[in-house]
């Protein structure tokens, strides 16, 4: 493995206000960036009312964001940096792509409502991106030079870091790993529209999905909860729907090893901490796929800044950050 990226020294300290926009809440912070490191120093919450649409919901964001830079009136603020879901066009802060779960968000200009009130600059990103992010620079991918994250809950999605920097694509579209076309799932309806995607199969929903088409009954059925308790107990119908989903997405990231050959792959979201045969099942399936050379890359499941991620790497996507000295083989840092 390469050595790791080293922060230079002379990073000043930042005060950025980071949001987390999700289904059910919004989060924000106020974090401080220095030298490195990330703290979040207060946080605050409210709830997302999907009916109130885009300019309720970044109303709402800003009230939040507000109110907890009042917290600490003294701090002079350096940025505004937001993680959402959709597809995000980061240089224009606008949602390109989105579901129909908040209206009117696809199209909504997040940053017109901060650049107004905080008068500071602005940038926002997918949330799955802004999770792999704060994992990479300031959680467990740190001592690595690159990372994949794949988060599996309810949809599949993911993010590529590599010497610090964050591989959006030219549409803001990469790390859609849920859209990848698999064997195991041909005929299953996907999200997008598409069929046959790993999402359809592996998701929270999908295994779902599959465990009802093998009968495991209509108590296991009902919820998540209840297929992973089903099948920590013995379920045998509730073991296969997990094994099957989880040795397909284990392809996938051998496929993706096979391309990316990164340091490290981070694995999140609900499902991970589901039923404790799915990450074996993972393990086959990437043992399955992945060429020698990048069989034995790390997979964990270890993400040490949790909830916080996604916060921490949408305050260090408002600032550019990092700034890195990538020494090269054999230097000392």
């Amino acid at each position: 493995m390469q050595p790791p990226l080293h922060q230079s020294g002379t990073s000043p300290q930042r005060n950025v206000v980071a949001l987390d926009i999700g289904g059910t809440k919004i989060n924000a912070a106020l974090v401080r960036i220095s030298g490195g490191d990330a703290e979040i120093i207060t946080s605050a919450t409210t709830p997302t009312v999907a009916e109130d649409g885009s300019d309720g919901i970044l109303a709402a964001a800003v009230r939040v964001a507000k109110d907890v830079l009042s917290a600490h009136p003294a701090v002079q603020l350096d940025a505004v940096g937001m993680s959402a879901g959709g597809v995000i066009d980061s240089s224009r802060g606008v949602v390109t792509h989105a579901t129909d779960t908040i209206p009117g968000w696809r199209g909504a200009d997040l940053s017109a409502p901060f650049t107004a009130e905080f008068s500071v600059p602005f940038r926002a990103l997918n949330d799955a991106h802004a999770h792999g992010l704060g994992e990479a620079l300031f959680g467990a991918g740190r001592d690595h030079r690159s990372m994949m994250m794949v988060a599996v809950g309810t949809g599949i999605g993911g993010s590529i870091v590599t010497n610090g920097n964050l591989l959006q694509g030219s549409h803001g579209a990469a790390g859609h790993l849920g859209h990848i076309g698999v064997s195991e799932a041909e005929g299953m309806k996907c999200t997008c529209g598409r069929s046959g995607h790993i999402e359809a199969l592996a998701s929270g929903p999908g295994i779902l999905r599959v465990a009802k088409k093998m009968n495991a009954g209509d108590d296991v059925t009902k919820d998540g909860r209840s297929l992973a308790r089903a099948a920590e107990e013995g379920n045998t119908a509730a073991q296969e729907a997990y094994r099957i989903a989880g040795f397909a997405t284990g392809r996938v990231i051998g496929s993706l090893l096979n391309t990316l050959d990164v340091d490290l792959v981070t694995l999140a979201g609900g499902v991970t901490e589901a039923y404790s045969g799915w990450l074996d099942a993972v393990k086959q399936g990437v043992a399955h796929d992945a060429m020698d050379v990048v069989a034995n890359t790390p997979i964990t499941t270890a993400a040490t800044r949790g909830s916080q991620a996604a916060l921490l790497g949408a305050a260090a996507f408002s600032l550019n950050f990092p700034t890195y000295d990538i020494p090269t083989e054999g230097t000392e840092a």
